[in-house]
């Protein structure tokens, strides 16, 4: 029989990293013009909107909509739609205004929270796109899953926006970087090695 404290603890690490890389994610956007938020910054067109909306997609879905709880939100791609595109969750069109895309975020984010909340970790639910390896898969395997995929987007976030101004760290209050470092004389020494190497 399970221990129903142990799962309330449980629950409550899943729900603390799965927030950890939200708020990261959501940071890497602030403070950025239209153009920076939106342009692509790597040969396959990893954007910094895009990849918040594509985390909206992944929340609701299998925080959600795996689980028989859809979410639905104007700005949410429908992969069912005849006129859906592959991709289309990691780009943000010109007439999507940004505030729509946090809020679509934003929301995702409550739902799923709220699936994580009320249901067992022993919960199973449906993941169609996985085939026959969908069929019942557990709550705390899709949580951990959905945190995985959140923290991937939120790292490629980190890179992204250092390259457009620089700015640079883990999250507001703690950039987990050491103070004091001169980054171009660093970047300089480790270009160099890399020279040596070659």
């Amino acid at each position: 029989m399970a221990d129903p404290s142990y799962d309330a603890a449980l629950k409550a690490d899943i729900q603390h990293y799965l927030d950890r890389a939200r708020d990261a994610l959501l940071w890497k956007v602030e403070g950025l013009g239209e153009y920076d938020l939106r342009r692509p910054l790597t040969p396959t067109g990893t954007n910094l909107l895009g990849l918040v909306k594509h985390c909206a997609m992944v929340d609701s879905g299998y925080l959600g909509g795996c689980f028989g709880r859809p979410f639905t939100h104007p700005h949410l791609p429908d992969p069912e739609s005849p006129d859906y595109v592959p991709d289309d969750d990691l780009w943000v069109r010109a007439d999507e205004p940004t505030a729509a895309i946090v809020d679509l975020f934003t929301r995702a984010r409550a739902h799923a929270t709220a699936t994580l909340t009320e249901l067992p970790l022993t919960a199973t639910g449906v993941v169609p796109w996985w085939g026959e390896r969908g069929r019942a898969v557990t709550l705390h395997r899709l949580a951990m899953h959905t945190f995985y995929d959140l923290d991937r987007h939120a790292s490629q976030a980190d890179i992204v926006r250092e390259s457009i101004d620089g700015a640079a760290g883990l999250q507001p209050g703690n950039s987990n970087l050491p103070d004091g470092v001169d980054w171009t004389a660093y970047r300089a020494k480790v270009e160099a090695a890399a020279r040596a190497a070659e």
